[in-house]
């Protein structure tokens, strides 16, 4: 039996279907590539051709951003991705007029018309150079919360009554609204829907721009197994019951068109070379310049080592400090010789309070016997949420904080650089006394 194989290599994913003589699908794969799509692609490539053997694939097409390098070192037609996306859904899901495509790096909207009975590339817009709002955009801000892609995302954000509005044009932005977010305590089935409307509402602004999405709309893409956009998008584009598809094989969408698109126009195409080019290719070095050396260890030292040395039977006053960051949460103890007793450096991972905890029991179990906390101050992004945790005797802003402890450890210091998870500072001081500041915006 003749089968005829499209292949969508993407910047996620490597993506493959099978169709036999009548056109349907016999097998679909979906494969991480982990940034190394054609070391993946050489082993799917692999696995097809011991299953099937070589002369039953009669034809090979291929799609997506690593397609038409795909087709100079093994053969077969490239089909452009737009046309793979449109042809698949005009042969499978016949009166179509919209279609969203939502992958790891782009997003597509293609709007379709019917002419003479059949349905025709009408119009289509892509996203920027720019990731944000696409599911590489979903899954940084899943990872960022500790939360799984893959397993929790979409049903967590089905939980939320209210998302709160989270930028989606910029993941820097989101992650800025996140991490305030996440400072006043907001759940994160509530942050998670906010992620999911940003994206709808990106694509709605950066994609329709004043386009007409007419039903019923087919989306389709990884993105579409996500039941939290596909919830974003009902409710943004105003979609109830059929007027949005998700199709079965929504994530090789593009893979099946591309074998529609090449039989149905009886392209020919490259024979196929078969796969040894391809392992060459990967074995050769493929660099076309020199890289520079390693670079030089610094003559610079940072001094780590706590110093403390309790004493039995007695307890050392200490006071407690905590920052609280986008990235990290720091706590410390130092005695009243500003000596450090204890401290810890953990990540925030989009749970202040939860890291706070963990932070405090850790040093009360390594120094809680020996000493007495007199005073708390808290500091950082999350200073007012954890201040009134603890009880802070002080909360202050980063620029004090950060200007007090280079004071304290030398009183010439007249510059502070410092740069953070989220945000970055310059700091002057003049006589101990901070006398110009500037910030990142956002």
């Amino acid at each position: 039996m003749n089968l005829y194989l499209g292949i969508d290599i993407g910047s996620i994913s490597i993506n493959t279907a099978l169709l036999d003589e009548s056109m349907e699908v016999t097998e679909e794969h979906y494969t991480w590539c982990y940034g190394k799509p054609f070391y993946v692609l050489y082993d799917v490539l692999k696995g097809i051709i011991k299953n099937h053997k070589f002369d039953n694939i009669v034809k090979y097409a291929f799609t997506g951003t690593g397609g038409e390098l795909a087709v100079k070192l093994l053969g077969g037609s490239f089909v452009n991705e737009v046309v793979g996306q449109s042809a698949s859904v005009i042969k499978m899901y016949p009166g179509t007029r919209s279609i969203i495509e939502m992958g790891g790096e782009d997003s597509k909207l293609i709007i379709l018309e019917t002419k003479e009975s059949r349905s025709l590339l009408k119009d289509f817009a892509m996203n920027s150079m720019c990731a944000a709002g696409t599911g590489s955009f979903l899954d940084q801000q899943a990872k960022r919360i500790g939360v799984s892609i893959v397993k929790e995302f979409g049903e967590l954000a089905l939980k939320s009554v209210n998302p709160p509005r989270i930028a989606g044009r910029c993941s820097v932005f989101a992650k800025t609204d996140m991490i305030h977010l996440q400072q006043i305590a907001t759940p994160v089935h509530d942050i998670v829907a906010g992620l999911c409307f940003a994206v709808a509402r990106n694509f709605k602004s950066n994609l329709a721009m004043g386009k007409k999405i007419e039903k019923p709309v087919v989306f389709q893409g990884g993105v579409a197994a996500n039941a939290g956009v596909v919830r974003a998008f009902k409710e943004i584009l105003n979609l109830s019951g059929n007027d949005l598809i998700i199709p079965v094989y929504h994530a090789s969408m593009g893979a099946i068109g591309s074998v529609f698109h090449v039989s149905d126009n009886a392209i020919e195409g490259i024979p196929f070379k078969g796969i040894d080019n391809l392992g060459k290719y990967l074995q050769s070095d493929r660099s076309d310049g020199e890289s520079p050396g390693p670079l030089p260890e610094p003559n610079t030292s940072y001094n780590k080592i706590v110093v403390f040395n309790p004493v039995p039977g007695k307890k050392t006053p200490v006071s407690l400090g905590l920052d609280i960051g986008s990235l990290s949460t720091n706590v410390v103890l130092i005695d009243d010789d500003d000596n450090v007793v204890a401290r810890r450096y953990l990540p925030t991972a989009g749970r202040p309070l939860k890291a706070l905890r963990k932070g405090l029991s850790e040093i009360y179990g390594e120094a809680g016997k020996y000493v007495e906390v007199k005073a708390a101050g808290s500091t950082g992004s999350g200073r007012y949420l954890t201040g009134d945790f603890i009880g802070a005797d002080i909360i202050r802003n980063e620029i004090t904080a950060q200007a007090t402890a280079a004071i304290a450890c030398d009183p010439a210091v007249d510059t502070i650089f410092e740069i953070g998870g989220q945000d970055s500072k310059y700091i002057g001081i003049e006589n101990s006394v901070v006398t110009d500041f500037e910030m990142n915006k956002v």
